[in-house]
């Protein structure tokens, strides 16, 4: 079979570091699954943390599953062969749980594709006692209603924690002869675990929410799970190593987890508060250690805003004493425009990095303002002059079109810009001949749950093309290269994003009439989404585009992610005034999240403003 398909490293397994167990010696198996391929995968340092947390435990054994391509799918399909773990090569049906990581919507049809070719029941009332519990986790599980038909129990937050509790609740009910009834609602009384099945939603005949009611116990808000002490968390410094290559192919370090922005487009930026940094001496004690254990020869820094950490100057000396006498190369995403200081520059220079990446995402001030990006033109060309002097010769540049209150004159601000760091280069470059590439990238804005702009609608695809072809007009010089996302996935993104359980009808459909790897363009079909919609008896308009009151009942009202929702609201009407809220450095704006933490440690990340010269 694997001589008959792309990439059959994909599927055997037998990696460098893997764990492999002792069956007797384990009564508790936990398949985790990935629903996209191993590359994309096995780059997942969540994953990574998970497996190896789990699979710390005395008596339990966590394997690997991911989506296979379609060739692979064929053969086993053609073979009958069930999906398999890789550690054991066992089926996944046989396992105690069967977790899926979400975090992107256009992988749902592959959730559904794994559980038929595992031959696990479709739908939770299908399955009886000797089925595996079915598990979700990840930053779509906040807003998982469209898969509740199929998921059994849904993980908020961070797992580290949870899991382990799960797990041991779990084999509590073993001992004690619980059915899968009783597991589940036993399971729902636990903070951060939710529970579909133990909710009724009810319409109204426009279509809108009309209630949610919590039944057996369950809580009417489960709030998101997070680990408090992130120096005392489990880091795999002894990790897989792939046997073939993967999108990020390197050791992986997590910086600090949240972000002390307030981004009002950005769901991971409210999402994952409150801050909570990791010490300089710790990182650079787990990077060392994570390359020594895998021969890596690249090391990223990972964060949501890595240049906002304190520490990251010392950070980057203690690596780099390391890395640069060994040839590994340092890299740091995630920088922002208004503190990337001449003295970053050249300690990432010394890494050979010459290209550097801004996302300002939009092309005015005033629209940066409404979106809260709290970065201005001349941060962004203060900081492409540090990049330019220090010998760097490419800037990437992110932006979104369709956010809320965008006019023409903020479209034709990107390409203006973009000609401004153009006319930056040419004064300031330090080596003219080298010529410059500047790249300017635009996505589909798509209103996410749990922002300031869940209340909004998405442009039509249409104005969003109209954009596009406005701004490409706009851009004549030949160093500026511009790059824009289809809006046929975006479209859709936000159909799955903002949905409510009976978009579950439409996912199925479309899984049905052969959809599967839809963040895949080789399988992603516009056509077949609108046909599944329209068979599920769902207008996708209603989903994507419709702008909420602010009294309707929103699919994800029943989970709490600690940030207020009086909060998110005071947040849109400050964008439509395009004023801004200041972030955490420089005082609580009272979101909701010192509930869960907080309490100052946002001062560990960055220094407080007047301190920025620095």
């Amino acid at each position: 079979m694997l001589l008959r398909v792309q990439k059959p490293a994909r599927y055997v397994g037998g990696e460098y570091r893997s764990v492999m167990k002792d069956r007797a010696k384990v009564d508790l198996r936990f398949a985790f699954c990935f629903p996209d391929t191993y590359e994309i995968g096995m780059s997942n340092l969540g994953m990574r943390i998970l497996y190896g947390v789990m699979n710390e435990m005395e008596g339990v054994w966590c394997e690997r599953c991911f989506a296979p391509w379609g060739d692979m799918e064929e053969e086993m399909r053609r073979a009958g062969l069930p999906l398999y773990a890789l550690e054991s090569g066992d089926p996944i049906r046989d396992f105690d749980f069967v977790g899926f990581s979400l975090g992107y919507e256009m992988a749902y049809t592959n959730v559904l594709n794994m559980l038929d070719l595992a031959g696990i029941p479709l739908h939770t009332w299908e399955r009886g006692d000797g089925d595996p519990i079915v598990i979700a986790g990840g930053t779509c599980a906040y807003h998982c209603e469209p898969l509740a038909d199929f998921i059994d129990l849904f993980s908020l937050g961070e797992g580290e924690d949870v899991t382990r509790e799960m797990l041991e609740l779990y084999r509590r009910g073993k001992r004690e002869g619980w059915t899968r009834r009783e597991y589940l609602r036993r399971a729902a009384q636990m903070p951060g675990l939710y529970v579909p099945s133990l909710y009724d939603v009810r319409y109204r005949e426009d279509g809108t929410i009309a209630s949610i009611t919590p039944r057996d116990g369950a809580p009417a808000v489960v709030t998101k799970r997070i680990v408090q002490d992130l120096d005392r968390s489990y880091y795999p410094v002894q990790t897989i190593v792939p046997s073939t290559e993967i999108v990020h192919d390197r050791v992986m370090l997590e910086v600090f987890r949240g972000c002390i922005r307030g981004c009002r487009f950005c769901q991971a930026g409210f999402c994952y508060r409150p801050v909570r940094p990791k010490s300089p001496q710790k990182l650079i004690e787990q990077g060392i250690a994570a390359c020594r254990d895998s021969g890596y020869q690249e090391m990223t820094l990972s964060s949501l805003s890595t240049s906002d950490y304190r520490g990251l100057e010392e950070l980057c000396d203690g690596l780099l004493d390391y890395c640069e006498s060994r040839n590994i190369n340092l890299s740091v995403p995630s920088l922002r425009a208004d503190n990337f200081s001449t003295a970053l520059q050249q300690r990432l220079q010394k890494a050979r990095k010459s290209s550097f990446t801004f996302a300002p995402e939009a092309g005015t001030q005033r629209l940066r303002d409404a979106i809260n990006k709290n970065v201005t033109e001349e941060d962004l060309l203060r900081s492409c002059r540090t990049l330019f002097e220090g010998g760097g010769n490419a800037v990437k540049l992110y932006f979104m079109l369709g956010l809320p209150t965008e006019t023409d004159e903020d479209v034709l601000g990107i390409a203006d810009l973009a000609q401004k760091v153009y006319l930056t280069w040419k004064q300031y470059a330090s080596n003219r001949a080298r010529g410059v590439r500047i790249t300017v990238s635009t996505s589909f804005f798509v209103p996410k749950p749990f922002t300031p702009f869940q209340w909004e609608g998405q442009i039509s695809m249409e104005e969003y093309r109209r954009r596009v072809n406005l701004l490409r007009s706009s851009i004549r010089n030949k160093a500026i290269i511009y790059n824009w996302h289809d809006p046929d996935t975006s479209y859709v993104e936000a159909v799955l994003a903002r949905g409510d359980r009976r978009m579950g009808r439409a996912i199925e459909e479309v899984w049905r009439r052969g959809g599967r790897l839809d963040a895949w363009s080789e399988y992603f079909q516009f056509d077949r989404w609108m046909e599944g919609f329209r068979a599920a008896g769902l207008d996708p308009d209603f989903y994507a585009l419709r702008e909420r009151r602010r009294e309707e009942i929103l699919p994800w009202s029943m989970v709490s992610v600690g940030v207020r929702p009086e909060y998110l609201w005071r947040e849109r009407e400050q964008a439509y005034r395009a004023a801004i809220t200041p972030d955490c450095r420089h005082r609580c704006m009272g979101c909701g999240a010192d509930r869960l933490l907080c309490s100052g440690k946002c001062d560990a990340v960055l220094p407080p403003s007047a301190e920025k010269e620095d």
